[in-house]
């Protein structure tokens, strides 16, 4: 573990300075972290490229292990082969680590008929179910046992079997549950039906995925249908580029008065809502067509905006911490409203230390600017918010504290060296427990 990825480390940034330069997206996390889970599925050396330099990785790579696979990370690639047989469980402390817990279970359960797996980690940041993850491998054929510990998943001796699910919730379709879903039935003698699944990159990317590896998916007004196969081959599949690494630097760029050039990533790479809600708070994104990759660059004061978040391809989730902070910085009022969770606002408490005019209710955020911000000694407990905070702090005046960086690197590989290049005044040290 280096000294950034340590808990108790504490970064200190000197702001008020103008974010200018060319730095490359990291690989995706959110889509890199259902990969690993497919990467079980295969029966040949598999080669991920562009697997982010994360703390997530390294538990996930820890999980596979564990199972028995063979892992193995250079430079950016995540090699899997499976070694003999399968063991059937999720390790159960790595597994409270991470959110996709419940996805690498399906895996191995579709690999071996069965699993035991502890109950998810990753952010917290409002109450996070995985009834529907649960729904999937009850329909493939598994029968559950619950405990204060963690959930066991058996099948019958022919393993998993064909279903119909629905991953339907009261706010949305369910990524996770729709990858879950996708990895059982890409293992179930037949064709299964996932219904009102989500159409999340994450999702569009594992189907691919798996489609080149002869699982066959179609998507019509029903739902998803995956016809299984005892047979999923391996080769090298690219992560696609960090949409909300790339969102956050945008947004770090334009609170500060400056502009970025961002690589391995494009404009239609980006959601709409996102887009637009950048577009009308005043930042221009264009695609450099003789260099490759995105130019963000706002035109003149950014302006206070109302957007909500919601599914692909509207405003991710992942990125309204961030758009808050930078809103602090716009003029008049702005409107988050959080439609993916029940309540999204761990950044609020932390972003009140810089001086911003922010406050929630429900699943609003209402903010009122432009604010000068003053350097704080703050602290959140989840990736995106502790994100929210270095935006402030790089906004501000003066010298800024930041604590739970370690959830930071859980997310992102390098946006503080990133942030240097474009030219913060970052210094990572030593703190508490």
């Amino acid at each position: 573990m280096n000294a950034v990825s340590a808990p108790g480390t504490l970064v200190q940034v000197v702001g008020g300075r103008p974010l200018v330069g060319r730095v490359t997206v990291q690989g995706s996390k959110n889509i890199a972290l259902h990969l690993y889970a497919a990467a079980l599925l295969t029966d040949a050396p598999l080669a991920l490229t562009g697997a982010p330099a994360i703390l997530d990785t390294e538990v996930c790579a820890g999980i596979l292990r564990h199972t028995g696979a063979h892992v193995d990370l250079q430079a950016g690639r995540f090699m899997v082969s499976q070694g003999g047989n399968m063991r059937p469980i999720i390790h159960p402390e790595l597994g409270r680590k991470v959110r996709t817990t419940a996805v690498l279970a399906g895996a191995v359960l579709a690999r071996t008929g069965q699993v035991a797996f502890p109950y998810p980690g990753g952010d917290a940041f409002c109450p996070r179910f995985i009834d529907r993850h649960l729904a999937a491998m009850q329909a493939a054929g598994a029968d559950l046992t619950l405990s204060g510990s963690g959930i066991s998943a058996r099948c019958e001796s022919r393993g998993v079997r064909p279903f119909t699910v629905d991953v339907n919730t009261p706010f949305g379709p369910s990524l996770g549950a729709t990858v879950t879903s996708m990895l059982l039935a890409a293992r179930a003698p037949g064709t299964s039906l996932i219904t009102h699944p989500s159409i999340e990159p994450e999702v569009a990317e594992t189907a691919r995925f798996l489609q080149a590896r002869g699982i066959h998916i179609a998507l019509d007004q029903d739902g998803l249908h995956v016809t299984g196969s005892d047979s999923v081959g391996g080769g090298t599949f690219a992560v696609a580029g960090d949409r909300i690494e790339a969102a956050t630097m945008m947004m770090a760029g334009a609170a500060t008065g400056g502009s970025v050039h961002l690589d391995n990533i494009s404009v239609g790479d980006l959601p709409t809502g996102l887009t637009d809600a950048l577009s009308r708070a005043g930042l221009v994104l264009t695609d450099d067509e003789a260099s490759g990759g995105v130019r963000s660059s706002p035109v003149g004061l950014l302006r206070g905006v109302e957007t909500a978040t919601g599914p692909h391809p509207g405003l991710p989730t992942d990125s309204a911490p961030q758009l808050g902070a930078m809103l602090t910085q716009a003029e008049g009022a702005s409107l988050i409203s959080e439609r993916v969770y029940p309540q999204r606002d761990t950044h609020v408490r932390g972003l009140r230390a810089f001086g911003a005019d922010i406050s929630s209710s429900g699943s609003l955020i209402r903010i009122r600017g432009p604010v000068r911000l003053r350097g704080a000694d703050a602290e959140a407990a989840d990736i995106r918010a502790v994100t929210s905070l270095l935006i402030a702090a790089l906004a501000a005046d003066g010298t800024s504290t930041i604590r739970g960086i370690y959830h930071l690197r859980r997310g992102y590989g390098n946006l503080l060296d990133n942030l240097a290049t474009l030219g913060a005044v970052i210094a990572t040290t030593p703190g508490g427990p």
